[in-house]
């Protein structure tokens, strides 16, 4: 099969072009024969050199994935071969067949292609996962989304609009505050002009938001505690400025605020088939009813995947990066 592999830690340049072997399909998995693969931030990490797989997962980058199953492992009962599926993965998504856990596919939703469909995944357990397990958002709780305009941002204001709840998100530019807008939230900040805590502020009567979706880190988790209600919760699923903060314990014991954060690729195949239950029950509904759509930036060759970072890199994009083999 042909494959994208990281030849040397480093830029955009390194993503080499290859032929490998067919991947093992064990007891429990699925060999999907893929169709689209999604481009994510924590690949352009592991491609530095920054975020290596877990230990047994492909050396190949890529952690969503759609397709038609091709072949079933062993102990799998629930799909047949010709099915089309979207999936999350721990890694292997740069090529043209991979392995997969059986619990962590999902069906494709209907109306959309193969490509919408390989976008949800790693955004949409990403979400779940963090804003409505680990904060565990409430009706009528307001959420603020940092990077409204990235892939999880996307998946995150419509998700949270679609189940009823007023969503902040930060964007730096006037169109990228336009788009977020337009998937539902009630005010974008341009982080660059504006003050996101004086506006959540002034948006709720004071009071702040009760969940903040966190991407950046630094020197954002202080700021951010001042734009919580209290009983409010910061979830962290990256840190892109900074692994390091200074907070105020003060606040947080007067207040009862929660700092917390997850990282979803090393968690065991239990965890994720729980959280695809979950999506495929409460959200595939949303996306089918079109309430929820997927937003593709643009799509790219395989081959050309660096060219696929390079974009990702730029920050210009909205939605999601694709590419196809």
């Amino acid at each position: 099969m042909r494959a994208v592999e990281i030849s040397a830690y480093g830029g955009p340049g390194v993503l080499t072009s290859v032929m490998r072997p067919l991947p093992e399909t064990k007891a429990g998995e699925v060999l999907i024969k893929v169709a689209a693969c999604g481009v994510n931030r924590p690949d352009l990490l592991q491609r530095q050199g920054y975020y290596p797989p877990p230990a047994g997962a492909s050396d190949l980058p890529g952690l969503e994935i759609a397709g038609t199953i091709a072949k079933l492992g062993e102990k799998v009962s629930k799909w047949q071969v010709g099915d089309t599926a979207c999936a999350l993965l721990a890694g292997g998504g740069y090529a043209e067949y991979c392995s997969v856990p059986a619990a962590q596919c999902l069906p494709v939703p209907k109306g959309l292609n193969l490509v919408e469909a390989a976008s949800l995944p790693e955004t949409f357990f990403t979400v779940w996962s963090n804003v409505f397990e680990r904060a565990a958002i409430q009706r009528g709780e307001t959420l603020l989304v940092q990077g409204g305009t990235s892939g999880i941002g996307v998946a995150a204001i419509q998700m949270a609009r679609a189940f009823g709840h007023r969503v902040f998100a930060t964007a730096g530019s006037a169109e990228k505050c336009a788009a977020c807008t337009a998937l539902g939230a009630e005010r974008a900040i341009n982080y660059k002009t504006e003050d996101f805590v004086e506006v959540v502020k002034n948006s709720t009567g004071g009071t702040g938001v009760n969940v903040i979706l966190d991407m950046v880190g630094g020197d954002y988790i202080p700021r951010e505690l001042k734009a919580l209600a209290d009983d409010g919760r910061i979830v962290m699923i990256a840190y892109l400025g900074g692994s390091k903060a200074t907070v105020d314990l003060g606040e947080i014991l007067r207040r009862r605020l929660t700092l917390t954060g997850s990282a979803l690729r090393a968690r065991p195949v239990e965890f994720k088939a729980h959280i695809a239950n979950a999506l495929q029950d409460k959200v595939w509904p949303l996306i089918e009813s079109g309430k929820i759509k997927p937003v593709i930036h643009a799509t790219f060759k395989l081959t050309d995947a660096s060219k696929a970072h390079q974009l990702m890199e730029s920050g210009t994009h909205v939605g999601k990066i694709m590419l196809v083999p």
